[in-house]
């Protein structure tokens, strides 16, 4: 598991990169919610009010980086999320911003 600090407006939020064999499992975490590649269940996280949201790639197949999950869009958010003004279509570096 590889960790980054993720700088953020105002703070900073943990960074993730789990392999799993031909696949990472992407994610970065604040202090209110998370964003993730399409692997996380963001509706199962709203069950706990946990504010999350899932991207999809800018660009190639899949979301393998942190970077790749800040310059990737937005594709589903949670209630919870969607109540911190988090909405699809915008990319994960700005959904990262608001929470």
């Amino acid at each position: 598991m590889d960790h980054k600090i993720v700088q953020l407006k105002g703070k900073q939020a943990d960074g993730y990169v789990i392999p799993l064999g031909p696949i990472n499992l992407v994610n970065v975490v604040t202090d209110v919610g998370m964003v993730g590649c399409g692997a996380f269940d963001v509706a199962a996280l709203n069950n706990f009010s946990y504010p999350a949201a899932k991207v999809r790639p800018a660009r190639g197949s899949s979301v393998a980086t942190i970077d790749d999950l800040l310059q990737g869009i937005i594709k589903e958010v949670n209630p919870a999320a969607e109540k911190l003004g988090i909405k699809v279509g915008i990319t994960g570096k700005e959904a990262l911003d608001l929470l």
